[in-house]
């Protein structure tokens, strides 16, 4: 933080004596080693009641009940949150912390460097430590995301939890009872053993299964079916703001069993006892997609089904976090396997993890109906216009953003453009696509990365347990099912700086082109996110109420002087509207005079003459005449 300089002048005396106090401080202030896991049972089961009725004002309201033995006991409180890929624990929002043993209070101490820590002397003959405190879930989205609405909760239960260290989490027995609102309904993948009234009894389960099965609940509620009549349940658990937004059409639903349907034919195998996607439709509970061994969290805008010819866009959700059960927690990046929530992840193959399965969400998106094959190409034209647009690639490789979560942990960039910003997710996509296009190109079309899918993903159908996976794997698996020096290409092209990846949209039979209009379906997601996309003309979309967003570093706009905080105004002296710009950009492609920006920084107005003449461009693909059609053979369903 920097002082203003009255303030500094004031204080720069008091801060030079107390240097020297201060750094005998902090040379003295050491974390306490935490003691290391054991692969062994831990002694006795973890008691945990849960209250979470309190949607009035957000809170829940824990108590656990953790067996001990007398002495140095570390609890920990989960940090590294898996499927966020960083060190995300809410632990600013825990607080009211009690512990206590045989009735009497017990002192607890943080540790003064590792705060997910809490260090407490359990006394002589206490068989169990008394721990109680509340998770204060957000009240409005400047607090985070919401998790708690009058008609909705969302529980994960990694907020809720505290541990015992020095024995691996999948060795740690847990029985939690939960306390719902009065009357609401609840989809989770942990087992039930009983309900009684609005007290809901879960089955003992291991902790990492625990934090791994997250609970959607609400007033308005349905449960789907995906799978009628299967061994292994899918289940689609529906949560709304109204009752009206759970009606799904039959056409509607079909199109989500022709989902598991089509995953099922992928990957030739279950690694599941049971599926529940957790599906919040609501304009209140926060939006999100979270995967999860046997489950996922998926939160969507109430009009889903309502108006389902404006949710296309929206439709890879649920495809991406069923894939993840394969792809993520089935098969996972050997730096993902880790004994508790509190040890650092390795992300650096997370361009495997979340690329692949951003592929595999679009193909199955596109071969179940849930959008048309010519929605998915766009979606497809929009991601490789995005990295051949993105400047930041010309310093940093995409294998570096996997490091994102953990160095900006989400947190909005000044400049993404440049900066870069998880593109592990989208142009690891584009990498797949060239994966498996050089597959179908090298065996003549009779081999694809469908097959690497089931040799990779569906080894050892049927059981639950984590695979872990290293680079050479990867490796070994696709040379597999198609020999070729597949180290180099996939290093290249993950670890290289230069120009996009977009050789296999090329092999598919497809190239990207940029035109005056835009197609129907991103004209369409425009109007979904209330921006106007001039990206690829100006170099920056304008949002609804003027802001400017999204500069390209280097663009048109950028060389002008735009930043961020900048409101448009008016353009060539008109008050700003989007169709008044689009006029704007394609006079001046008659015209040599600059189109002339009247922009709002803070209280400063200014023009800015912006001496762009080339036209609207919006992407698409468009065939190259005399090559296979591999995009549409990927895109098709399986039969």
């Amino acid at each position: 933080m920097t002082l203003p300089l009255p303030l500094r002048a004031a204080i720069l005396p008091a801060l030079v004596a107390t240097t020297f106090a201060s750094a005998v401080l902090v040379k003295s202030a050491s974390a306490d080693p935490l003691p290391p896991s054991v692969d062994q049972p831990y002694p006795g089961t973890i008691q945990m009641k849960i209250d979470a009725s309190d949607t009035a004002r957000n809170i829940f309201r824990i108590q656990q009940s953790i067996p001990v033995k007398a002495g140095k006991l570390t609890l920990l409180y989960p940090q590294w949150v898996t499927a966020q890929h960083g060190p995300t624990g809410a632990l600013h929002q825990l607080a009211g912390l009690k512990v206590s043993a045989n009735g009497k209070p017990v002192a607890w101490k943080r540790d003064p460097l590792n705060v997910f820590a809490f260090q407490v002397d359990v006394p002589q003959g206490a068989k169990n430590l008394e721990v109680e405190y509340q998770h204060l879930s957000p009240n409005e989205t400047g607090q985070g995301r919401i998790a708690m609405t009058p008609d909705i909760l969302g529980i994960q239960w990694q907020s809720m939890t505290m541990y015992p260290a020095g024995y691996h989490v999948r060795r740690i027995p847990i029985q939690t009872t939960l306390t719902l609102p009065a009357g609401w309904q609840y989809g989770t993948a942990l087992e039930t053993a009983s309900r009684q009234g609005d007290e809901v009894k879960f089955k003992t389960t291991d902790l990492e299964t625990f934090i791994d099965s997250p609970l959607f609940a609400g007033r308005h509620f349905k449960q789907i079916d995906l799978d009628p009549g299967a061994k292994l349940p899918v289940r689609l658990n529906i949560v709304a703001d109204t009752p009206e937004a759970l009606e799904a059409k039959p056409e509607q639903i079909a199109a989500h069993r022709e989902m598991v349907k089509q995953a099922y034919k992928l990957f030739d195998s279950q690694h599941y006892a049971h599926y529940d996607f957790l599906f919040a439709l609501s304009d209140e509970f926060g939006g999100v997609g979270r995967e999860h061994h046997q489950s996922s969290e998926n939160g969507v805008k109430a009009n889903y089904f309502t108006e389902w010819n404006k949710t296309e866009a929206v439709r890879t959700l649920l495809p991406h976090e069923f894939t993840h059960s394969w792809n993520g927690k089935f098969r996972r990046p050997k730096g993902q396997d880790v004994p508790n929530f509190n040890t650092p992840l390795d992300n650096n193959l997370l361009w495997v993890y979340e690329g692949q399965t951003q592929y595999w969400g679009q193909v199955l998106t596109a071969r179940s109906g849930l959008a048309q094959q010519a929605s998915v190409r766009d979606m497809i034209a929009n991601m490789a216009a995005t990295y051949a647009n993105v400047q930041g690639r010309t310093w940093r490789p995409v294998v570096d953003t996997t490091n994102d979560p953990i160095i900006s942990q989400r947190r909005p960039q000044v400049w993404p453009n440049w900066q870069r910003s998880e593109d592990y997710y989208s142009e690891g996509a584009l990498i797949w696509l060239d994966v498996d296009t050089k597959i179908r190109e090298l065996s003549g079309d009779k081999r694809s990365l469908d097959d690497f899918a089931r040799v990779f993903f569906g080894v050892d159908n049927g059981v639950i347990q984590a695979k872990h996976y290293t680079f050479d794997d990867v490796v070994k698996a696709l040379n597999g099912v198609q020999a070729f020096d597949w180290a180099p290409f996939l290093k290249k092209r993950v670890e290289e700086t230069g120009p996009a990846p977009l050789d296999g949209l090329a092999r598919a039979g497809w190239k990207l082109v940029y035109a005056d209009k835009q197609t129907d379906f991103l004209k369409g997601v425009e109007d979904m996110s209330k921006t106007a996309n001039f990206q690829y003309s100006l170099g920056f979309s304008v949002a609804s109420d003027g802001k400017i967003a999204a500069i390209v570093w280097d663009g048109p706009g950028f060389k002008a002087g735009l930043s961020g905080n900048t409101t448009l105004v008016a353009v060539n002296g008109r008050a700003y509207k989007p169709e008044l710009l689009r006029a704007a950009v394609t006079a001046a492609t008659k015209d040599s005079k600059p189109i002339e920006l009247l922009v709002k920084r803070g209280n400063d107005y200014r023009t800015v003459p912006l001496d762009y003449h080339g036209g609207l461009k919006y992407p698409r693909l468009e065939r190259i005449e005399g090559t296979p059609d591999r995009l549409q053979s990927i895109l098709q369903p399986r039969k």
